[in-house]
C-alpha cells in the first residue's frame, strides 16, 4: 500500500526502537523503588536480550551488509546506516549498564552484606580456600591452549568465558609462545559461594574469573605470565534450513544446531584491562572490525549474575511472594474442568491467576475414558513440562493424540525435538506444521464423547503452554466449548495436519489467510464512525508494532478522529503525536515485575465494544509468515474482565510507563500530583493471594 502517509519520517528503524526497549529495562534496574535483588535481575535481562539482539537481529544486519544487500525497512535506512546508529547506541547502553553495576548496584549489596570478593582484597584464609577450591575442582578440567603452528586458535564456542593470557619465556620443550587460550568449561560454575566463615560476610561470592586469574600461572609451568584477560564472542545464531529442500525437517535441524554454536561472530567483549595487542589480536582472530568489540568494566557476561538472588535468602530484598487466584467457578479444590467449561466460558489472566488449570483440563482429558482426541500446538513448553507428560499419558491411554510442535521455536528447538521424539515413543502422532510457516497459534482441543454426542472443547491462549513463564509473563487464556469456535479450531488443526483450502472462519482471524485484512477492516470501520460523528476508538496491547500497512491504517483513522491507544511492550515503528499524521495516537510501553506479552485488540464499533485476544502481534512475520489466531471474547462478563484487566490500568499506570514522543523518545510517565496506579500492582492486588 502506497499513501502518504508512507514517508520515511513517520517511521521508527525496528534495531533502534529495540535498543529504546532494553533502555527502558535497564532503567528499572536503577530504580530504588524496585527491591535490590530485584534490580539485579533487570540489569541481568539487559544483557541477556543484548546477547539475542546481537545473534540475530545485528547478525542479519552484518550479512545484509557483507552481501551488498539494498534491503530497507519502511524507515528507508541502509543497513550500514543501521548497523553504525545500533553500534553507537549499543556501546553507549552497555557502558552506562556496567556504571550502574560497579558504582549503584554492588556498592547497595555490599551494604546488605552481600558481597563480591575481589582477589586484590582476599585474606590469607580466603586466598587458601579458593587456591584449594582451584586446584580440587577447576584445574583438572582445563586445557590450556599454547598458540603455536601446531597449536591454531581453538574454536570458541558462542557465548563461552574465555581467557586469553599474555605470555614470557620457554616450556619444557623449549618452545616459546607469547599467547595462550584457556576455554572455562561450562560444567565450572561461573560464581562460587564461600562458606560464611571464610568470607567473613553473609553472603560472600568469587568469580571463577577471579580465581582462573589467581591462579593462571599453575597452568603454564615454568613460564612467566603477562597478563590475562577474559573475554566472549557473540556468533550469528540464525539457523539456515531450507525447508524446501529437506524431507526430514527434524533430522535437518538436528544436523544445523550444532552449527549455531560456531556461527559468524558479531561481536567481541573483553575486560577493560586487554592489553591494546591482545584485543587487536583478537579482533583478527574473529574477522571483527573495532566497532565490534565491548569493553567492559567487570565481568564480560552479566547473565551469570542472574541467578545469585536465589542463593540469597533476603525476602527484604525480593518482590514479595504470591499466591495465584482461581476464578470462582473454578474455585474447588479438584473441579470438573469439563463440567464448568459447560457452564459458561472460563477466562484466566496469568500470573494473577493460576496457570493449573490448564494443566488440569489436559490432565482430567488424559485420564477420562470418556475422551477421544487431544490436539495441541506446541510452540515453547519448557525441556520439562506437565503438560508434554499429560499428553504421552493420554497417548499411551490410547486417546488420539495429535501434537503441532514447531521445530523451529528459537532457541528452543533441542527442547522441542526431544518432546516430539517422546511423543511419537508413546503413540502421539507428531506433525511440524506447514513448510515455511511456524506454527506459533497456541489452541489446545479436546473431543469427548458425551449424552447426546461428541462435544469439543477448547483452550485458546495469547501465551506459551509453559508453567514456568506462565508465572512470569501476562497472558489471557479462554476455556470455551461454544460449537463455532471450536469448530473453527478444528478446521485449523485440519489445515496443519492434512492437506486442503482454508476454511472460512465463524470467529477466528487466522494469520496468514485472514487476520492482516481483518484487522485493517476493524481500523476502517472506526475510520467510518468517526466521520460518520460517532465516538470511535481502538486500544490495542501487543510486544511489538511493525507492519507497515497497519500503521499507515492507524495514522490514517487518527486523521479522521479515531483514540487510539497503543500499550506496546517493545519495538514499535510508530510515530505518535505528530502533528497532521498522528496527533489522536499515544505509544506507550509497560516494563515492570512481569513480562506484557498479551495481545488484546479493542475496537469501539459504535458501542458493540469489539474484543479479540491473540497470539500475534502487528508484524509482518506474525501477519503473513506464520500461523496465528485472534480469538473474540463474546461473554459479555468476560469481555468487561478484559477491559477492565488488560487496557484500562495499563492506560491509568503512571509508576510503570513510558511514553513515546514524536521524535522516537521515551519518557518516564511519573505523576507527581495523582496517586500512583502502577497495573501490575493492582491486578495482583485484584486477583492474587500476597505471602508476608
Amino acid at each position: 500500500m502506497t499513501s502518504k502517509f508512507s514517508a520515511p519520517e513517520y517511521f521508527i528503524n525496528r534495531e533502534l526502537s529495540q535498543l529504546a526497549f532494553n533502555r527502558r529495562v535497564l532503567e528499572q534496574a536503577a530504580d530504588d523503588s524496585n527491591p535490590l535483588l530485584e534490580r539485579l535481575k533487570f540489569l541481568c535481562i539487559v544483557s541477556s536480550n543484548m546477547d539475542e539482539f546481537f545473534e540475530i537481529r545485528v547478525a542479519g544486519l552484518k550479512e545484509q551488509i557483507k552481501f551488498k544487500s539494498v534491503v530497507t525497512g519502511p524507515e528507508k535506512m541502509s543497513p550500514r546506516q543501521v548497523f553504525d546508529q545500533v553500534s553507537h547506541e549499543a556501546h553507549i547502553l552497555v557502558e552506562q549498564q556496567y556504571k550502574l553495576l560497579n558504582e549503584v548496584i554492588l556498592p547497595a549489596m555490599a551494604r546488605q552484606d552481600i558481597r563480591f570478593l575481589r582477589r586484590t582484597h582476599w585474606n590469607p584464609e580466603q586466598s587458601e580456600w579458593i587456591k584449594a577450591y582451584f586446584f580440587r575442582e577447576v584445574m583438572p578440567v582445563l586445557t590450556p591452549i599454547g598458540l603455536d603452528p601446531a597449536h591454531p586458535f581453538p574454536r570458541v564456542v558462542n557465548k563461552s568465558l574465555n581467557f586469553a593470557v599474555e605470555l614470557e619465556g620457554k616450556d619444557a620443550f623449549g618452545r616459546s609462545s607469547d599467547a595462550a587460550i584457556v576455554q572455562a568449561p561450562r560444567v565450572l560454575p561461573r560464581v562460587i559461594q564461600l562458606p560464611k566463615e571464610i568470607a567473613g560476610h553473609e553472603y560472600g561470592f568469587v568469580f571463577l574469573s577471579s580465581i582462573l586469574h589467581a591462579h593462571v600461572g599453575e597452568l603454564f609451568s615454568g613460564m612467566h605470565v603477562k597478563g590475562c584477560y577474559q573475554f566472549r564472542v557473540t556468533r550469528n545464531s540464525n539457523l539456515f534450513v531450507d525447508e524446501e529442500e529437506v524431507t526430514n525437517l527434524r533430522q535437518a535441524l538436528q544436523g544445523e544446531l550444532s552449527h549455531r554454536h560456531y556461527g559468524n561472530a558479531v561481536r567481541l567483549e573483553v575486560a577493560d584491562n586487554c592489553s591494546p595487542e591482545m584485543t587487536e589480536f583478537l579482533l583478527k582472530q574473529f574477522d571483527l572490525a573495532p566497532d565490534d568489540l565491548y569493553q567492559v568494566n567487570g565481568l564480560v557476561n552479566l547473565v551469570r549474575l542472574f541467578h545469585i538472588p536465589d542463593r540469597v535468602e533476603r525476602p527484604d530484598l525480593k518482590y514479595q511472594p504470591f499466591i495465584p487466584g482461581i476464578p470462582q467457578c473454578l474455585d474447588e479444590k479438584q473441579p470438573d474442568m469439563f463440567q464448568s467449561i459447560r457452564s459458561g466460558d472460563v477466562l484466566l489472566h496469568q500470573p494473577f491467576q493460576s496457570f493449573n488449570p490448564v494443566v488440569d483440563f489436559l490432565q482430567q482429558a488424559a485420564d477420562d475414558p470418556d475422551v477421544l482426541a487431544i490436539k495441541q500446538t506446541v510452540y515453547r513448553t519448557g525441556s520439562e513440562s506437565v503438560l508434554m507428560d499429560a499428553l504421552i499419558n493420554a497417548a499411551k491411554n490410547g486417546k488420539e493424540v495429535t501434537v503441532v510442535v514447531e521445530l523451529l521455536a528459537r532457541f528452543d528447538e533441542e527442547a522441542n525435538i526431544n518432546w516430539a521424539a517422546q511423543l511419537e515413543d508413546a503413540g502421539a502422532h507428531v506433525v511440524y506444521g506447514v513448510v515455511g510457516y511456524k506454527t506459533h497459534a497456541k489452541m489446545l482441543l479436546v473431543v469427548r464423547r458425551e449424552e447426546g454426542g461428541l462435544r469439543r472443547y477448547v483452550h485458546l491462549g495469547t501465551g506459551n503452554y509453559h508453567p514456568r513463564t506462565a508465572k512470569l509473563y501476562t497472558d489471557f487464556g479462554l476455556f470455551t466449548c461454544n460449537d463455532d469456535i471450536c469448530s473453527d479450531v478444528s478446521d485449523v488443526f485440519a489445515q496443519l495436519t492434512g492437506l486442503g483450502k482454508a476454511a472460512k472462519h465463524t470467529h477466528l482471524w487466522q494469520s496468514p489467510f485472514t487476520m492482516h485484512n481483518q484487522i485493517i477492516k476493524a481500523i476502517r470501520q472506526e475510520i467510518a464512525h468517526a466521520k460518520a460523528g460517532q465516538p470511535a476508538a481502538i486500544i490495542a496491547k501487543m510486544n511489538s508494532l511493525l507492519e507497515p500497512e497497519v500503521i499507515q491504517a492507524l495514522y490514517e483513522a487518527s486523521c479522521a478522529g479515531v483514540k487510539i491507544d497503543l500499550i506496546v511492550r517493545g519495538v514499535c515503528a510508530l510515530r505518535p503525536r505528530v502533528p497532521g499524521v498522528s496527533e489522536n495516537i499515544r505509544v506507550r510501553s509497560v516494563i515492570g515485575r512481569f513480562l506484557e506479552h498479551s495481545r488484546i485488540f479493542y475496537f469501539r464499533n459504535n458501542g458493540a465494544q469489539d474484543v479479540y485476544l491473540a497470539s500475534a502481534d502487528w508484524m509482518h512475520r506474525n501477519l503473513f509468515r506464520r500461523i496465528e489466531v485472534a480469538f473474540p471474547v463474546l461473554d459479555p462478563r468476560l469481555k468487561k474482565r478484559v477491559i477492565r484487566e488488560g487496557l484500562e490500568p495499563y492506560r491509568k499506570d503512571n509508576v510503570q510507563t513510558w511514553e513515546m514522543d514524536a521524535d522516537g523518545t521515551y519518557h518516564r510517565k511519573i505523576s507527581r500530583r495523582a496517586k500512583p496506579v502502577s497495573a501490575q500492582f493492582e491486578l495482583l492486588n485484584l486477583m492474587a493471594t500476597r505471602l508476608s
